[in-house]
This record gives structure tokens, sequence and C-alpha cells, in this order.
């Protein structure tokens, strides 16, 4: 037989395997991450944010140290994902471990992660809590806070960070800063669909089913209000199971590592972990507890020491009484962005990009407001009405503040002839007393401006001084002018 017989013959029994194979077999190919795209910010830019943000959670959250087993663990997970990412598009990614009970876990600009000893504990196995880090870091990877913001925000967003994980008055500043609803960890349907998307590529380049991320989430969705802050920063892109299981469908067969030694020893341990309730770390955070705390177990970061130092060192209102604050008959005016408003000539004034405090100095700390006003303005495009505005802005705060909540509806207010909205809120103040934080009133006022955008105001005191101070607080308002 011929060369050429024999390579007509191989070519015909290659023909005849393809045409008799079934046509549902299909040839299937390791899938691969897709190429991020560019973003508005640029990596530095990215990087800074971050830290800036890192700097802020070690003076609002409990952290546990490098040295111990739990953040060892998560450390050694993270580096495991990391790997599965090309070298061109990686992050110096970074990973803590927050003593928190509630289901959390989050990713920053630029890298790092933290991961709420809560979520160790809910996991179910590795692949469980391999997904939700895959999925954090997928919204790094694919850039989602830079693509979402606009260069002009960066400033405003970084300066008003310091208030973002704990306050009132971070609450507000975070509505002011990043304008239209925007949240730093905050993410659209899009985002978490594509979030999924990727996490499931890097679940997989790391031996871990990507089913068990969708698992994960429903966990979550059973237990309700265990895990809402996860569960409202990361919206449900709709049939987050059926759409993995379309995705993987195509990839190569392997088989899947689902938890290992690690996982269960680290489990074990979290269990024993002293653990906090949102509540309790936003009353910690107001008595700069976990600064101190962080800072004498070496938790924070070099990056971050000297300003955690500052805000563990700083005074606070725990101690402060009524005469330190009792507002002036005498009242002065400030202007600003537009603004004019009259206030007592013994209160100070302190000034953001886009909000004003007005306080008794011996009323605020750094972390906290318990006596004054703040005034912010942001851009809502997407409310429809004045009420929207109110009721989105008064979402904002309850979610952002533990143990916030409203008390009666909104109502309509004039002010200088200007239709608003008027809500009173009630939550912990950062006054204490016999060790336990006095109940705050917290008056919300909304009112329109030109171009489209709005103005809030928040007058906030312990409720026990509240009637008192109302009608310096009314005065003020009276007083209140918008160009």
């Amino acid at each position: 037989m011929t060369r050429t017989s024999r390579l007509h013959r191989a070519t015909a029994i290659l023909l005849v395997i393809i045409l008799c194979t079934p046509g549902w077999t299909a040839i299937t190919t390791a899938p691969q991450l897709p190429n991020p795209g560019s973003a508005g910010m640029s990596r530095e830019d990215q990087q800074k944010l971050g830290l800036e943000a890192v700097t802020e959670i070690y003076k609002q959250m409990p952290v546990l140290p490098d040295s111990s087993s739990q953040t060892q663990y998560i450390q050694q997970l993270g580096r495991k994902l990391v790997k599965q990412i090309p070298q061109q598009y990686t992050w110096p990614y970074e990973f803590h471990v927050v003593q928190q009970k509630e289901i959390n876990a989050f990713a920053l600009p630029g890298g790092p992660m933290f991961v709420n000893i809560g979520t160790i504990n809910a996991a179910q196995n590795e692949a469980q809590l391999a997904g939700v880090m895959a999925h954090e870091m997928s919204h790094v990877y694919m850039q989602h806070t830079a693509k979402s913001v606009h260069r002009q925000e960066l400033g405003q967003i970084i300066g008003a960070l310091g208030g973002i994980f704990g306050g009132t008055a971070g609450a507000v500043a975070r509505v002011g800063a990043a304008g239209a609803g925007l949240y730093l960890l905050k993410y659209s349907r899009k985002d978490e669909a594509q979030a999924d998307a990727v996490g499931a590529i890097i679940m997989y380049k790391a031996g871990y089913n990507p089913m068990e991320l969708a698992n994960f989430f429903e966990i979550l969705d059973k237990q309700g209000n265990s895990g809402p802050q996860f569960l409202s920063d990361h919206p449900n892109p709709g049939n987050r199971s059926s759409a993995i299981a379309k995705q993987i469908s195509a990839w190569p067969s392997q088989k899947y590592s689902s938890t290992s030694q690690a996982f269960l020893d680290a489990k074990k341990q979290a269990s024993t972990v002293k653990a906090y309730s949102a509540q309790e770390i936003s009353d910690g955070a107001k008595q700069g507890l976990w600064a101190r705390q962080n800072m004498e177990s070496g938790a924070t970061p070099k990056s971050a020491q000297a300003a955690v130092t500052e805000a563990a060192n700083s005074n606070t209102v725990a101690n402060v009484t009524f005469e330190q604050i009792k507002p002036s008959d005498q009242f002065t005016e400030v202007h600003q962005n537009g603004i004019s408003i009259s206030y007592p000539s013994n209160w100070t004034t302190a000034s953001g990009k886009t909000s004003l405090t007005i306080a008794p100095k011996a009323g605020v700390s750094q972390n906290a407001v318990a006596y004054g006003v703040i005034l912010s303005g942001a851009e809502d495009a997407n409310a429809g009405s004045l009420d929207q505005v109110a009721d989105d802005l008064i979402k904002n705060l309850v979610q952002s503040n533990p143990g916030l909540h409203q008390n009666g509806d909104v109502r309509q207010i004039s002010v200088a002839g200007v239709s608003g909205k008027s809500a009173d809120l009630f939550g912990n103040s950062p006054v204490l007393q016999n060790g336990k934080p006095l109940a705050e009133h917290d008056w919300v006022v909304v009112l329109p401006k030109p171009g489209g955008t709005y103005l809030y105001l928040i007058f906030i005191a312990p409720e026990n001084d509240f009637a008192v101070l109302r009608p310096t607080y009314q005065k003020m308002l009276d007083g209140l002018r918008v160009e």
C-alpha cells in the first residue's frame, strides 16, 4: 500500500469517526478570565481609594491581627484564588477578618478584602467560602467601583470616607459626596451578574465547584435578617443558580475540591472568636474602641497606623453636659455652596466639599456628632419626586446606622417659602450615661435646590436634650436661604 493510499484511508476513517459522533457531543475548552477593560480612574487612584478606606475600617471595626489562625487561613485561601488571575490583570490583593457576627465580605478598590467571622461560620464547606471571596475579588478585577465613579468625584469620595463606616454624619457625607445614590461598596445587578461569572471562572480554575457560590447565596436568602447588609449591597441579579449552571455546562468536567481540613479547623476556631453585632460595632466606633483595640492587638497595618493612633487617642463625647453645648442667644451666619444659614455664635463650623457641620466643640468627636446640624447636598437623577428623594435618604441612613429607625411618617414642611419634607429618626447617641448610649433624636429635613439637586439637613441631639434645643434648630432652619 502506497503512502498516498494510506493517507487517504486514514482521512476516511477520521471522517467516519467525526460523522458518527452524536450531534450533542461538544468540544469543551477551559474557561479564561475576560479582559476587564478600562476605567475612568487610574490604577494608582484605585489603590489610593482602597488605602483610604482601609484606614477608616481599622478605626471603625474590630479586625483580627494577621497572626490569628483565622486570618492566616483566609490569607492562604485568598492566595490560592489570586494565583488563577493572569499577572497583567491582577491587583495587590490582601485579606483580613472582621470580628462581626453578621454574614458579610467586601473587597475595596485596589484589592483589600475583609471577611466577617460570621461568613466563615456560615459557610458549609471551603468551596462556598472560596466562592464568596472569588465573587468579591471579581468586583476588584472588573474595576466596578472605578467604572462607576467619575474622575471629578474621586476626591470627594476620599474626603467623605471618614464617615462611610459609622455615624449619622458619615451616612450623610456619603450621600453628599458620591451623589445620585453612589456608594463605594454598593453594586448594580449587572455588576453582580458579572462578578458571579468571573468568580465562577476563578473558582473553577482553583478546583472548586462554581455552583457552591450560588448555594451560599441561597443560604443567605433563607436566613433573612442574618445578612441584610450583604444582601442589600449585593442585589440578586436573578436566576443566579441557573445562570452559573448554564455558564459551566460547556466547561470540561473535573473533580472538584469541596472542603479541606484547614477549613474545618478554621471554622472550629472561628466559633470561639469574640464576635460583635453590627449594633455593638457601631456603638464601639463612636467611642473609639476599635481603633484602640486594633492598635493594641497589632491588627492595624503600617499604612494606617498613624491615622488609627490619632483616632484611638481622640476625645469622645461620652461625658459631655448640656452646659458645655448650650447655644448662645447671639447668632452669626455662614455662607457656603449657595447656602446661607444662621447659627449660635458659640458653636463652630466644619466644611467639606459637599457638606457643612455646625456644632458645639464639646458635642463632636472624630467619629461622631452628638449635638448640632449637618447639611449636605447631592443629585438624585433616579428620583422622580421629592418624596422619593426623602424616602431614599431615610432608607440609606437607617441601613448605614444599625439601631436607627424612623418614628412617624414623612411630613410636609415649608422653609423660606420652599416646600420640603421632614421626618424624625431615633437611634443611639455617642453620649454615654452609666456606660450605655443615650437615645438620640435626629430631625431630618429635605429641600429641593435649583438645577434638580437637593439639600439635606439633620439636626442631632440626645432625646433628653432635643426639646430644649428644638427652638434653636427651628431658628436656624428659619434663617436658611438657598440660592
